[in-house]
């Protein structure tokens, strides 16, 4: 598709962590007509060529809504995601398998030309022994102990019979890292370790010593950098996936140097032992299921994304870490519900 031919751009999910990364490069991109951002709840932001809807993607009947703001779009960018409650995996099955499924069907209806959606690392099996990158063919039957893994996991098997019933729908999966900016922090504090989490102990003063266990070796990306690559997936005769994650790979020696901190040996179990205990107490959002899955996940090559998307990052994986680091610390966030901050207001 000529990317003059994008007029309108609808973008699910908008208020969170990529979701407002996203509609400010299109609305910023002249080669986007207008862009519509649905959520929830409306949020406080007001930008330039970015229009506000709200909607639910987890109640049926906001289905009809959903079919008239697609029915003139040229493109539909599907992000939104709940991450808890994490102890009620029917909940978030309902926004995010049940609510893809209900975009998925709106696009198809109304032949919108171009779906991007937001998959994950999340969805790939455990990476192969001894670490190696893998590429977008590596099996994405996700890891089963967690509802976040499983529900990336099925989606991807909603899209294969997607894309073979609609063949003419031009379909992208964008498979990022962790993805971290500033703004993006407070929500992010929320979701994984508690709500009244102290920011103020993220200081790398207050980490003398730094736990590393068998499996700590993971990628991020600047959800900026991320942003981008969807905005050139809109844009671009592309299709099928691709990986997204900055360098360098992260593990106990690099996250040591950037807290400062002296990295002490503990074996993995302990560690999860002692998350699960946090967890029943309700100390803690994650789930043990979600440490699991971590350790187990592989690490992404990204050179079709390179080639074929004309992208670069362009934070470091730790610029994008220390990032998130300053908005814990700042109370950081920014004026809508999901990334709501202690400043914002």
């Amino acid at each position: 598709m000529n990317p003059s031919t994008i007029q309108r751009v609808v973008v699910t999910g908008a208020t969170g962590n990529v979701g407002t990364s996203l509609v400010r490069a299109l609305a910023a991109d002249p080669g986007v007509g207008s862009v519509l951002g649905l959520a929830r709840r409306r949020p406080g932001l007001e930008l330039p060529g970015v229009e506000w809807a709200e909607l639910d993607l987890s109640l049926d009947q906001d289905a009809p809504r959903l079919a008239r703001y697609v029915a003139d779009a040229d493109a539909v960018v599907h992000l939104a995601w709940r991450f808890g409650p994490t102890r009620d995996p029917v909940t978030t099955w309902e926004t995010n398998v049940l609510g893809a499924v209900r975009v998925f069907d709106a696009v198809a209806a109304a032949r919108v030309p171009v779906l991007v959606y937001a998959s994950s690392v999340g969805a790939y099996s455990p990476g192969p022994k001894g670490g190696a990158p893998v590429s977008e063919a590596w099996p994405t039957h996700g890891w089963p102990g967690a509802a976040y893994t499983r529900e990336k996991a099925y989606l991807e098997r909603v899209l294969d019979t997607f894309e073979r019933d609609h063949p003419l729908i031009r379909v992208v999966r964008m498979r990022p890292v962790f993805l971290f900016k500033e703004e993006s922090a407070s929500e992010q504090r929320r979701i994984f370790a508690a709500r009244f989490f102290p920011g103020q102990l993220m200081r790398p003063e207050l980490l003398p010593v730094l736990p590393e266990f068998d499996g700590l070796r993971f990628q991020v990306l600047h959800t900026e950098d991320a942003a981008d690559a969807y905005r050139r997936a809109v844009l671009r005769d592309v299709r099928g996936a691709f990986n997204l994650a900055a360098e360098p790979v992260l593990d106990g020696a690099a996250l040591g140097e950037l807290f400062h901190a002296h990295p002490v040996r503990v074996p993995a179990g302990a560690v999860r032992g002692a998350l699960a205990a946090a967890w029943r107490l309700r100390l803690v959002s994650a789930s043990p299921g979600l440490f699991d899955a971590v350790r187990h996940i592989p690490l992404l090559a990204t050179e079709r994304a390179r080639r074929e998307l004309g992208w670069e990052p362009s934070h470091t994986s730790l610029e994008a870490l220390e990032a998130f680091l300053r908005g814990v610390r700042a109370g950081a966030g920014d004026d809508t519900a999901p990334l709501t901050g202690h400043r914002v207001g």
